[in-house]
């Protein structure tokens, strides 16, 4: 049965190190459905939080073929219950004055951030697992959105 998967990959933070595992998963047809990367408490460690939708033998066999990369130090497969994940999004939304009242409300129940403030648009910062910010989202494309950013999650261990 296919699902989500979360794994977290230790690399060596070296140049060319995302290429050559995106080019794994690229030859053997996996897909990334997310993938975020960023140095570890060592400056010479990234993670990589790569979820992909697949089934558990074909997750144990990306796992298996990670390991077999020069630059990667360590995989692990982590379970959503035991995980702590995190998502960022900026949205950017077309804000006339008889709008940002309904605007700022909405972003204050969701407690997200305004982090820019223009004449003509107001910029928001949300952080939350994957379904907050879908239904952040969701309620705010009733407005005019006229750009949306979305990190991919990070995950780590509890």
């Amino acid at each position: 049965m296919e699902q989500k998967y979360i794994l977290s990959v230790l690399v060596r933070n070296q140049y060319g190190v995302l290429t050559r595992v995106a080019g794994l998963f690229a030859r053997r047809g996996y897909n990334i459905d997310s993938l975020s990367v960023g140095e570890t408490e060592d400056p010479a460690v990234s993670r990589m939080t790569v979820v992909s939708t697949c089934d558990a033998p074909t997750r144990d066999q990306m796992m298996q073929q990670l390991l077999k990369l020069h630059d990667v130090i360590s995989v692990s497969h982590l379970p959503r219950d035991a995980a702590v994940t995190r998502e960022l999004l900026l949205l950017k939304l077309l804000a006339p004055e008889d709008s940002r009242s309904s605007i700022l409300e909405a972003a204050g129940v969701f407690r997200a951030k305004v982090i820019d403030l223009s004449p003509s648009s107001i910029t928001l910062e949300l952080t939350g697992d994957s379904s907050k910010i879908d239904a952040f989202i969701t309620f705010m494309r009733q407005y005019s959105v006229a750009e949306l950013c979305r990190t991919g999650l990070t995950a780590m261990s509890r």
